[in-house]
C-alpha cells in the first residue's frame, strides 16, 4: 500500500502525541487530586481551630469570620442551645445522614466529606462532634464547603496542563503538517523535473533557498542534466558525422568526376581558342575549384586528422589566404586589412589543414562584413601560443544558431552548407588548439589559438 511521505512523518508524531495525551491526563489527574487535598487540608485546619484548644465559643460572629477566611458555610447545633449558622434565614435543618468525622491522623488522607444538598446548592459536608472541655460540648459543628468552589479549584489546577498539552499538540501537528507538506512539495517538484529530463528537457531546475539534503539532491540532478545534455550533444554530433561519412563517399565521387570533367572541357576550350574572352571561363574555373575545395572539406570532416607534421609559418599561410580572398573582397566592396608581423609565426602542423582553417574563417568574415564592411586580421605570439584574431563589422551570427556555430550543417547564410567553421574547429583541435568567437565593440571576433 502506498503511503505518502507526509503521513509517514505524521504517524510517528501522532504516536508521540498519544503518549503526550496520556501523560497530560495523568498529570491532570494528579493535579486535581493535589488541589482537592489542599482544600481538604485547609478545611481541616479551620476545623481544628474551632474544635481544639484554645477553645472559642461557637457564636455567630466567630462562624462568620471563619466563613470569610475559608469560603465555607458553618452550622452549629446543640440540644440545649439555639443553632448558630452562616446560612441566611431560614436556617436549613442539619443533615442527619452525614456521619460524624474524626480528625485525620498524620498518615490519614484528609477528605472534604460526602456531598449534600442544602438550599438547592451542593456542598461537601464535615460533621464534627464537640466534646469536653469544649465550651459547646454536646453539640455538632457542620462545615459545608461549596462544590462549585471545589470544582473551580480543581479546574484551575488542571486547566493549564490541558491547555499547554492541547495547544502544544495542535501546534506540533500543524508544524509537522506544514513541514511535511513543504517537503512533499519539494520532492514532487524534483520528481516533475526528473520527468522533464527523461523527456529530453535538460534545463537546470532552480535551487531551493535552504541548504539541506534536498538542496544537494537538486544540485546533483542539475549536474546530471548538464552531463546528459553534453552527452546528447556529443551523440548528435557523432551521429551527424557518421551519416556524413556514409553519405560523403558516393557524393564526393560524383561531384569530383563532374567537376574534373567540366574543368577539362574548359581548359581544352581555352587551349583550342586562344583569342576567346577568358574571363567568363576563368570565373567558371574558380567556381569549379571552389566545388573541389568544398568536396575536400566534406571528405575531411569527421575523419581522423592527418599525421602530416612539418614546420609552417602561419604568417605565410595567412598571406596566401588573403591573396586568394582579395578578389572576392574587392567584388563585394569589403576592405581586407592584414599586416604580416616581422617575426615568423612558426609551428609544426599540416599546412593543407591550416590553410583550410584560415581560408574558412577569413572567407566567412568577408561574407559576413558585406559591402562597405571591414575585415581585420592580426596574429601575434602570446607566451607559448600563437593567437590569430579575425574580426569583421558584420551583424554577427543569428541568435538561433550562435550556440551551435561550429556544428556541421549549421549556417546563417541562405545558401551556406555549414561546413567551413566545422572544418576549422576540427583542424584547430587536431593541432592542439582552440577556436572561439565573441561580439565586442560592434564587431564579431574569431580567435584561433595554436601552440607555437
Amino acid at each position: 500500500m502506498r503511503l505518502s511521505l507526509r503521513y509517514r512523518l505524521l504517524i510517528p508524531l501522532a504516536l508521540l502525541l498519544l503518549g503526550d495525551a496520556v501523560a497530560t491526563a495523568w498529570a491532570a489527574r494528579n493535579a486535581a487530586r493535589h488541589a482537592e487535598r489542599q482544600l481538604a487540608l485547609q478545611q481541616w485546619a479551620v476545623a481544628r481551630a474551632l474544635t481544639e484548644p484554645p477553645f472559642f465559643p461557637l457564636t455567630e460572629t466567630i462562624l462568620k469570620k471563619m466563613q470569610h477566611l475559608s469560603g465555607a458555610e458553618f452550622l452549629f447545633t446543640h440540644p440545649a442551645m439555639p443553632p448558630q449558622s452562616t446560612f441566611p434565614p431560614p436556617l436549613p435543618p442539619p443533615p442527619d445522614d452525614v456521619p460524624t468525622t474524626e480528625h485525620p491522623q498524620a498518615d490519614d488522607e484528609p477528605v472534604l466529606g460526602p456531598p449534600v444538598v442544602v438550599a438547592r446548592q451542593e456542598y461537601r459536608c464535615l460533621r464534627l462532634p464537640l466534646t469536653p472541655p469544649h465550651p459547646n460540648a454536646g453539640g455538632n459543628l457542620y462545615i459545608f464547603y461549596p462544590e462549585s468552589l471545589r470544582q473551580t479549584a480543581v479546574a484551575d489546577a488542571v486547566r493549564p496542563l490541558l491547555i499547554l498539552g492541547g495547544i502544544g499538540g495542535l501546534l506540533a501537528v500543524g508544524l509537522a503538517y506544514g513541514f511535511g507538506s513543504q517537503l512533499v512539495r519539494r520532492v514532487r517538484d524534483l520528481d516533475a523535473h526528473t520527468r522533464l529530463i527523461a523527456a529530453g528537457d535538460f534545463r537546470p531546475m532552480p535551487l531551493p533557498p535552504r541548504h539541506d539534503e534536498l538542496g544537494d539532491l537538486c544540485n546533483a540532478v542539475n549536474v546530471m542534466a548538464c552531463q546528459l545534455a553534453e552527452f546528447q550533444q556529443a551523440l548528435q554530433h557523432s551521429e551527424r558525422l557518421k551519416v556524413l561519412g556514409q553519405f560523403s563517399g558516393g557524393l564526393a565521387h560524383q561531384l569530383r568526376n563532374a567537376a574534373a570533367g567540366a574543368k577539362l572541357a574548359i581548359e581544352l576550350f581555352l587551349a583550342e581558342n586562344p583569342h576567346a574572352d577568358p574571363e567568363p571561363l576563368q570565373v567558371a574555373l574558380r567556381q569549379l575549384a571552389r566545388i573541389e575545395t568544398n568536396v575536400r572539406q566534406f571528405l575531411a570532416l569527421g575523419k581522423p586528422p592527418g599525421t602530416v607534421r612539418e614546420p609552417c609559418d602561419l604568417g605565410q599561410l595567412i598571406d596566401q589566404s588573403v591573396s586568394l580572398l582579395k578578389p572576392q573582397a574587392q567584388h563585394l566592396g569589403t576592405q581586407l586589412v592584414w599586416e604580416r608581423p616581422t617575426p615568423p609565426l612558426l609551428l609544426s602542423g599540416d599546412p593543407t589543414a591550416l590553410a583550410h582553417l584560415l581560408s574558412n574563417v577569413i572567407g566567412n568574415a568577408v561574407e559576413a562584413a558585406g559591402p562597405g564592411g571591414t575585415v581585420a586580421i592580426t596574429a601575434q605570439h602570446r607566451g607559448s601560443e600563437i593567437h590569430i584574431d579575425v574580426s569583421d563589422t558584420g551583424p554577427g551570427p543569428p541568435p538561433a544558431i550562435a550556440a551551435n556555430l561550429f556544428d556541421p550543417f549549421v549556417s546563417g547564410k541562405e545558401q551556406g552548407i555549414g561546413l567551413g567553421l566545422a572544418v576549422a574547429k576540427q583542424a584547430a583541435e587536431a593541432h592542439g588548439g582552440t577556436i572561439h568567437w565573441q561580439r565586442r565593440n560592434e564587431r564579431t571576433i574569431f580567435t584561433i589559438q595554436l601552440p607555437a
